[in-house]
């Protein structure tokens, strides 16, 4: 039998116009959440910790939906496996309950990260070559060690460092900017699918059916680093939101590392000065793992094959060139200087490399490896 406090509970989670930090402070003046749905008006007016729009929010809330709605409502929820999980349930991360500004309730599809280490990966939406190659490189030899994969499902380095962990066997988890039954960005539907598939989990403070919205995401990241133990930093601008997660991250206590790149590349600008500020540097995932005393039997499986098998595969004309070309683009002008081959012979063995997936055009004649 549904507990009908847990409908109540549900809906005064879903008011925005109150925020986490009020929807405490109600509940510990009131009580309970049936309480609160069944507030007088005249009790409303005489709340002195609520302005006058979020009074009128509340009262606003009160009038939207009746009980039967509300449980009809909760009860569609639960059928498409979305677990809902107050502030004060037992089932709420330990972790997440200890930062400054919690959420007041968790949505959830699949299930909450669990595992002794848990690691936040996070980065540029549009990495590049280098950032997205340590990105696999780390979520793979964390993931396979054991270590929960935390991020939000965003393109570029979020993105790549969840589909590593699941690659490796691992799980991850993606907090989102919009209700968990929202997938976005919609490209990563595959990805989302999957994390749950694997054992994962999909979660949100937003209620189902809540949009993309672009204030929402800021909120999401103190989630993503609460639910963490460590953050890593793949790639950051100067100005981006990865530095936010950085930023709250350390404002929780949590340990932050980052990825040194070139002194002369935007998207290191962030990391490199986190790292003179004082984070951690992220050399080698072996290392990392050391540090936290982890000791994986095998790591960076791919890594350490890779190479090989290119050098037994490869024409001598095409591992020179596969030589050349690294995790940053070079143009094809570059290439002919540092091969020494005709700009026809050239193109030739970098068509012949790109069919066979050793490189990729990232744009018109420029080319990183995959």
């Amino acid at each position: 039998m549904m507990c009908e406090e847990m409908i109540f509970k549900y809906w005064f989670s879903t008011i925005r116009k109150l925020s986490a930090r009020k929807k405490y402070l109600l509940r510990e003046l009131i009580g309970t959440g049936k309480k609160i749905y069944y507030i007088e008006e005249t009790e409303i007016t005489g709340i002195e910790f609520l302005t006058e729009k979020e009074k009128e929010g509340l009262k606003k809330a009160r009038k939207e939906k009746t009980k039967e709605q509300l449980k009809e409502e909760f009860c569609k929820m639960q059928e498409h496996g979305i677990e809902f999980i107050p502030f004060f349930s037992k089932e709420y991360p330990p972790g997440l309950a200890e930062i400054p500004d919690p959420p007041y309730a968790l949505f959830v599809k699949g299930t909450c990260p669990g595992a002794p280490k848990r690691a936040a990966i996070v980065g540029a939406r549009g990495c590049s070559g280098y950032g997205e190659h340590y990105t696999r490189e780390f979520a793979e030899a964390l993931a396979a060690a054991g270590v929960d994969i935390i991020s939000g499902m965003a393109k570029g380095i979020d993105g790549t460092g969840q589909r590593a962990a699941l690659n490796a066997g691992g799980k991850s988890y993606a907090v989102l900017g919009s209700g968990v039954d929202v997938c976005y960005p919609r490209d990563h539907i595959g990805l989302y699918m999957d994390i749950i598939e694997h054992g994962g989990g999909i979660l949100s403070e937003f209620p189902p059916g809540t949009p993309p919205l672009a204030m929402n995401f800021p909120m999401r990241n103190r989630i993503i680093s609460g639910l963490s133990d460590v953050i890593l930093i793949m790639e950051a601008r100067e100005r981006s939101g990865s530095l936010i997660t950085a930023d709250l991250a350390l404002e929780q206590g949590k340990e932050v590392y980052a990825l040194p790149g070139p002194v002369d590349s935007p998207l290191s600008t962030g990391c490199n000065r986190l790292i003179q500020q004082g984070a951690g540097v992220l050399l080698s995932a072996e290392n990392l793992l050391n540090e936290w005393g982890i000791m994986p039997d095998n790591l960076c499986r791919k890594t350490e094959i890779k190479p090989d098998k290119n050098k037994k595969t490869l024409e001598s004309e095409d591992e020179l060139v596969y030589s050349c070309v690294g995790l940053y683009p070079k143009n094809v002008e570059h290439l002919v200087l540092e091969t020494g081959l005709e700009i026809r012979k050239l193109m030739r063995v970098l068509v012949s490399l790109e069919l066979q997936g050793y490189i990729k055009e990232v744009s018109k004649n420029y080319y990183i490896r995959r």
